[in-house]
C-alpha cells in the first residue's frame, strides 16, 4: 500500500474546519432526498458489479502548481497549514441522515495504523467524536473495537471488529457498508472490503442479511434516493449536491448515486442528474439552476475533460457561486478516471468562482473534500 498523501493545501471551496471556515448558503434554494436501500434485484446486482465499474475510482488528486495548472487544493487554509500527521477522508453521517466525506488528521504511524484510526473514527461515540464537526457522527455502533486491519490478496482490505459491532440498528446496515467501503476504497491501494467479527468472516449482515459473500466495493453506491426511479438496463453515476452545517452558514458536499439509462454519455448523465437537482427531503441544496444546459463533454489532451454550460442566469455575470463550479468537478472527477475539469460558462474561456478561482483553467478534485483537522 503506498503511503497517504499529506495535504499540500486546503481547498477554499471544500473546506470544513473546526470552528468551521465555509461561508455563503446555497443561492438555489434547499431540497431534501429520502435516502433508502435500492430495490432487491438492483441491490444484488449493485453488490456484485466487479470493482472496475466508473463509481471506484480512488482518492482525488490534486494537481501541483509545477505542472502549470491551478487546483482548487493549493489554496492556503485558514489560519494556517494543515495539522501535522496522516490525513484521510472519512464518511460520517451528518444531521440530515447522510453520509458525507470529512477529512480527518491522525497521528503519524503506520499505513494499518491509520486504517484503524479511520474505521475508530466511525464509531458512535467513540474516541474521535469529540473533535467531529457539529452535526456529524459516526455510524458504527457505540462500543464497536477494531480488532485488525490489513490488505490481503487482490487489494482487498480485510477488517476485524469486536461482536459489539453486531448490535446496530437495522434500518442502519446499508449505511454501515457504505460508510466502511467509501473510506476506506478512498485510500489508494485499496479496491475491496472484507469484514469479520471476532475470528470469523461474515458471509453476509447478522441483521438484515445483506450479502457478503465477495468484498464490497464503491459501485454498491453510495446515499442512494429513495424516489430514483428503477430503470432496466441502467447504471449508476454518483454526483455531489452541497449541505448546510446546523447553523445554516457553512456548505460542505455529500455524494449520492443516481440510476441513470445505460449505454449513454456517463458524464453528461451525472451533469443532468446534478441540474436536476436532489429529491425530497433530506437537506441537500440546489446548486445548478433548472435552466443550465450541458453543451457538451469533451475529453481532450493531457486527461482533462472540458464541460461547457449555458445559463442565462449567469450571463455577464464576473463571479460564479463556488458551490456550482465545485459540485461540477467533483462529479466529473468522480465518474472519470480523475480526470482534470475545465469549464466554459455561457462561451466564456474565464470563469471565475466566487472563491476566486478561476475553472476555466484545468482544476482537480481536492484530496481531502470537507477538510476537518483535528
Amino acid at each position: 500500500m503506498k503511503p497517504v498523501k499529506h495535504i499540500r493545501g486546503a481547498s477554499a471551496a471544500c473546506l470544513l474546519a473546526v470552528p468551521l471556515m465555509l461561508s455563503g448558503c446555497s443561492l438555489f434554494g434547499s431540497e431534501s432526498a429520502a435516502v433508502d436501500p435500492p430495490p432487491a434485484a438492483v441491490e444484488a446486482q449493485m453488490l456484485q458489479v466487479s470493482g472496475e465499474d466508473t463509481l471506484d475510482t480512488g482518492v482525488f488528486a490534486p494537481v501541483s502548481s509545477e505542472e502549470g495548472n491551478l487546483s482548487a487544493a493549493e489554496v492556503k487554509e485558514p489560519g494556517g497549514s494543515a495539522a501535522a500527521g496522516e490525513r484521510t477522508t472519512v464518511y460520517l453521517e451528518d444531521q440530515n441522515g447522510l453520509l458525507a466525506p470529512v477529512s480527518l488528521s491522525f497521528p503519524k504511524g503506520k499505513d494499518t495504523a491509520m486504517l484503524k484510526d479511520s474505521l475508530t473514527a466511525l464509531v458512535s461515540k467513540g474516541a474521535y467524536a469529540a473533535a467531529l464537526p457539529e452535526g456529524f457522527q459516526g455510524i458504527l455502533p457505540a462500543g464497536t473495537k477494531v480488532n485488525s486491519v490489513s490488505i490481503g490478496q487482490d487489494n482487498v482490505a480485510i477488517v476485524e471488529f469486536n461482536s459489539a459491532f453486531n448490535d446496530y440498528n437495522p434500518s442502519d446496515e446499508r449505511k454501515i457498508l457504505e460508510a466502511l467501503t467509501w473510506t476506506l476504497t478512498g485510500q489508494e491501494d485499496i479496491k475491496g472490503v472484507q469484514l469479520w467479527v471476532d475470528g470469523k468472516k461474515l458471509t453476509e449482515m447478522p441483521l438484515q442479511g445483506t450479502p457478503l459473500d465477495r468484498p464490497l466495493t464503491r459501485t454498491m453506491g453510495i446515499n442512494l434516493p429513495k424516489h430514483n426511479a428503477l430503470m432496466m438496463n441502467s447504471s449508476a453515476v454518483t454526483v455531489y449536491f452541497a449541505a448546510a452545517s446546523p447553523d445554516g452558514g457553512h456548505q460542505y458536499y455529500v455524494p449520492v448515486t443516481r440510476f441513470v439509462p445505460a449505454g449513454g454519455d456517463t458524464v453528461k448523465a451525472a451533469l443532468s442528474e446534478l441540474i436536476a437537482g436532489p429529491q425530497a427531503e433530506n437537506g441537500l441544496e440546489m446548486v445548478m439552476t433548472e435552466g443550465t444546459v450541458v453543451d457538451s463533454v469533451e475529453a481532450g489532451q493531457n486527461g482533462v475533460v472540458t464541460v461547457s454550460l449555458t445559463d442565462d442566469m449567469f450571463d455577464g455575470s464576473t463571479s460564479i457561486p463556488e458551490e456550482m463550479l465545485e459540485s461540477v468537478v467533483l462529479t466529473v472527477a468522480q465518474n472519470t478516471d480523475d480526470s482534470l475539469v475545465q469549464i466554459r460558462l455561457n462561451g466564456k474561456d474565464n470563469v471565475t468562482g466566487t472563491n476566486n478561482i478561476d475553472y476555466g483553467q484545468p482544476v482537480s478534485a481536492p484530496e481531502y473534500v470537507n477538510e476537518l483537522p483535528l
